[in-house]
């Protein structure tokens, strides 16, 4: 796996725990505090739209995206995932990346099961400068099962897994290994709070209001469990990616944030 050079913006491919991942740097800035994005449960690099651009223009930092095992164009899935499969994301895999690749402590920017492996990092004794965590959660809630057993039937009835080819090399164990994790019984009780005790880095919480992935209650446990300062920001109207529908005030939110780190 290759280091990020001032002016390479391309896709590159690097091997990490024995799998093929897809990363791209994006912004040129060294001085700046490195970023690194960790998207959802099912998204990758193309997923993140424009926003990571956007908060690197904003903050005057460069930004790393890779899309995870099972995701993307990296190495699609060939096992199920485990209930620890966010643990060996942050402990194992995130790691290896930042150590090759980013070289001094990032600014994580995570989207739900990108926030929570954000938060195990963190809270694992890795150095960070701060955390962006959208939509985050660090224990299952009931809203958060019926979401996801609303989108297994939409999976089955409708055209989603064609949308999510475009975005996905075997876009069927992209969703089977997300979905089938998330509403097994062995997962009902997943719950990282304990690694809030040790997260003395700033945070950022976003949420949209209208989010049926999870509700307030999830910045609540982080506000409460965090040992660092937070702040939060709820989003009027948004749902699950308010950095996708509503992207202009996140990325003034986290610009103003990063000028106070």
């Amino acid at each position: 796996m290759a280091a990020r050079s001032s002016h390479d913006l391309t896709r590159r491919y690097g091997k990490v725990d024995g799998h093929r991942i897809e990363y791209q740097w994006i912004g040129e800035n060294p001085e700046g505090v490195p970023m690194v994005f960790l998207h959802e449960g099912l998204g990758s690099i193309e997923l993140w739209r424009d926003f990571p651009a956007a908060v690197v223009a904003a903050t005057g930092s460069a930004g790393l995206v890779y899309s995870r095992y099972g995701n993307g164009w990296s190495d699609p899935l060939s096992e199920p995932r485990r209930p620890d499969y966010m643990h060996v994301e942050a402990l194992e895999v995130l790691p290896a990346i930042t150590d090759r690749l980013v070289g001094s402590p990032p600014l994580l920017v995570g989207h739900s099961d990108g926030a929570s492996i954000a938060v195990i990092y963190a809270g694992s004794g890795y150095p960070v400068e701060g955390l962006v965590l959208l939509a985050p959660h660090v224990y299952v809630e009931d809203c958060s099962v019926a979401a996801i057993e609303a989108i297994r039937g939409d999976f089955l009835a409708t055209d989603l897994a064609e949308k999510m080819a475009k975005y996905h090399r075997d876009p069927a164990a992209t969703f089977w290994g997300w979905n089938d994790i998330w509403l097994s019984p062995q997962f009902r009780d997943w719950n990282i709070e304990a690694f809030l005790t040790t997260v003395s880095c700033p945070l950022l919480l976003v949420q949209g209001e209208e989010d049926d992935y999870g509700t307030s209650a999830q910045l609540d446990a982080i506000e409460t469990g965090a040992a660092g300062p937070v702040e939060r920001v709820m989003v009027a109207e948004a749902r699950h990616s308010p950095h996708l529908s509503h992207m202009d005030p996140v990325v003034s939110a986290i610009a103003g944030f990063v000028a106070g780190l």
